[in-house]
């Protein structure tokens, strides 16, 4: 029998054409090993794999009788200190073969990945929760959790996916609000990104402008407008979307399939109705163009979004540790 600590780690930059003919052996190795409910695609890959501004990544992967028996992704984002504060880095996805699980290839990944990363001068990790993430944390379905745990790494907390049919939406009684919410259009990126720049100068802001150079609709956005301007925005996914549907893992929803977030307001109009607001606007909108399964991806206000017919739909265990 082969000894995991016999098999070659080989590292790739995922976002260079060298890592093409890696990408079916990636796509079979994780729906074999955490597909369930929770299956990704060629696209969805290629999509994850793509090159954003600041970020560097490494795929390391082992093959072992010509099949990929384990990868382990790793990402950090340079010059950007309001997005990563404390110089963190992310294991995107670790995932071993079922035949090759328990044999120690999970460790040898894992610490190929922490290497690199701490060799980038990343004094953090957290698993999964990228800039292009698999999943905000290891799902909790799939027991990884505890993988991590023995290696180290401490939870920070739960996290949820939630999800409704849109079917029949009607929303709760809201209170009347002095604003309007409304798609951008291309005329109002500055508006969209000077809201973010002022309010959420951080991920968010990020996450916009990488949406935007990928070719994302700003339509796809959502603008909350009071009497001084921009003072909110949500981004939604639909089928047709730039950021692919199965990050969301919607299969269990009935078609056609949605997705709202990230959604704020800005700090000094918050407790003013204008959340409740923006996200009813929002949910009318993909009830409007025919979506039936939504989700609203990696919160903690489970009750909030109850009241808009919402119930948990995944949990994912946070997990991080220093480097």
């Amino acid at each position: 029998m082969i000894h995991a600590r016999n098999l070659e780690i080989i590292a790739l930059d995922p976002t260079t054409a060298a890592t093409e003919p890696f990408i079916p052996g990636f796509v079979e190795l994780w729906n074999t090993a955490l597909g369930g409910d929770m299956p990704i695609s060629a696209a969805f890959v290629r999509h994850n794999f793509k090159p954003s501004s600041g970020v560097v990544r490494r795929l390391f992967t082992v093959r072992a009788d010509a099949t990929l028996a384990g990868a382990a992704l790793a990402t950090m984002l340079r010059d950007e200190p309001l997005v990563t504060t404390h110089s963190e880095g992310w294991i995107d996805a670790l995932v071993v073969a079922p035949s090759w699980q328990r044999r120690g290839l999970g460790r040898r990944l894992l610490h190929a990945a922490e290497g690199w990363l701490a060799e980038q001068g990343c004094r953090a990790v957290q698993i999964g929760g990228g800039l292009r993430p698999f999943a905000p944390g290891a799902p909790e379905t799939s027991g990884a959790a505890s993988f991590f745990t023995t290696c180290g790494y401490a939870t920070f907390g739960p996290t949820w996916d939630m999800a409704a049919n849109l079917a029949a939406y009607t929303p709760p009684s809201l209170r009347e609000a002095p604003c309007r919410a409304a798609p951008a259009n291309l005329h109002q990126v500055d508006d969209l990104l000077g809201f973010l720049r002022r309010e959420f100068p951080g991920r968010w802001r990020y996450e916009a402008e990488m949406f935007l150079a990928d070719g994302g609709r700003i339509s796809d956005f959502m603008l909350l407008w009071t009497e001084r301007g921009v003072d909110g925005c949500c981004l939604l996914t639909f089928p047709d979307s730039v950021r692919p549907l199965e990050r969301f893992y919607p299969y269990q929803l009935p078609k056609p399939w949605g997705q709202l977030g990230s959604i704020g307001i800005s700090a000094d109009q918050r407790g003013l109705g204008f959340g409740a607001a923006l996200l009813d606007a929002g949910l009318r909108r993909l009830h409007n163009n025919g979506v039936n399964g939504c989700i609203i991806d990696w919160t903690t206000l489970v009750d909030f979004y109850g009241k808009f017919g919402f119930a948990p739909y995944r949990a994912y265990v946070m997990l991080g540790r220093a480097l």
